[in-house]
């Protein structure tokens, strides 16, 4: 496509198209560079477009960089900033280091610096989970990227798709069908922290019922009290609560395994099953949680 970049190997694909690794032949920099294909006559897609007008307006330390694009006729080609390997396969590769409480809450922190700014700026990413979290290991920084499913909002909500996030990622109000707006990457972000602790996702099932139903166990059937509104908008939750069903309750704190009291409580605070009561990413970052927190971005 241009002799500006040289590909190195290929690290990543996805529904999109691939990852590679490149150079930059002027600067001799690594880079990433997402090339996504166009399969016919309409042009570049409309969420190519969104994601980087999205991007360009987002500079954050806590967030990958757009560095450039280029498009002809058969893709696009989206060059970033290039981090050593995504949080999962942090997670996975350094579980020692990952494991560590120190380690966690300032990726944490991070994590949600980052949210709080794309939410700032009114921007969902509605697809935060392991993988899309990249990390530089020398500096120990974590960064948002893969903004392909991002999206403005404002006030009034308008009504999104509800298929965004991945499964294990996914926030009730998405699962049962409802309106949403950024508490579903607060949610997100909870998820991402109980697996940071834990070393494993707290909802690991392939199945929205059975994960809906993992949810119940740990927070309750929500209700009126709970959740205002919640059983006349959902036929599932009304369905359930005539059923009398009998949960087998389990802990959070059985979940995640030597997390701090004040690590559970922002988590607890994270997991609401209420989005309007589920605290936001500008809120946890002022949480007791990180109040000793040394090194902060």
């Amino acid at each position: 496509m241009d002799d500006k970049y040289e590909l190195i190997e290929h690290i990543g694909k996805g529904g999109f198209g691939k990852v590679y690794k490149c150079r930059d032949s002027l600067t001799n920099k690594t880079l990433a560079l997402k090339r996504i294909f166009i399969g016919d006559e309409n042009g570049v897609p409309s969420s190519v477009i969104r994601e980087v007008s999205l991007l360009k307006e987002l500079d954050h330390i806590n967030i990958v960089r757009l560095l450039d694009v280029l498009n002809d006729s058969e893709c696009v080609d989206l060059v970033f900033e290039c981090l050593d390997l995504d949080l999962k396969q942090f997670i996975d590769s350094y579980p020692k280091i990952a494991n560590n409480p120190c380690m966690i809450k300032s990726f944490m922190y991070q994590i949600l610096c980052g949210l709080s700014y794309c939410h700032s700026h009114k921007i969902l990413h509605r697809d935060l989970k392991p993988r899309n979290l990249l990390v530089d290991l020398n500096n120990k920084i974590v960064k948002l990227a893969d903004f392909g499913l991002a999206r403005p909002f404002g006030v009034p909500l308008r009504t999104y798709t509800g298929t965004v996030a991945t499964l294990p990622y996914r926030a009730p109000e998405l699962l049962l069908g409802l309106e949403y707006s950024a508490p579903v990457d607060v949610w997100s972000a909870g998820c991402i922290f109980a697996e940071m602790v834990a070393q494993q996702p707290l909802f690991g099932r392939n199945c929205e019922v059975n994960i809906m139903l993992d949810m119940f166990s740990i927070f309750g059937l929500p209700d009126e009290a709970t959740w205002p509104g919640v059983t006349s908008q959902c036929d599932f939750i009304s369905t359930m609560a005539e059923m009398q069903f009998c949960w087998n309750t389990k802990n959070l704190a059985d979940s995640v395994p030597g997390l701090e009291p004040a690590g559970l409580d922002l988590l607890s605070k994270m997991l609401c099953m209420n989005p309007s009561r589920r605290i936001t990413a500008q809120e946890a970052l002022k949480h007791p949680y990180f109040r000793n927190l040394k090194a902060r971005p």
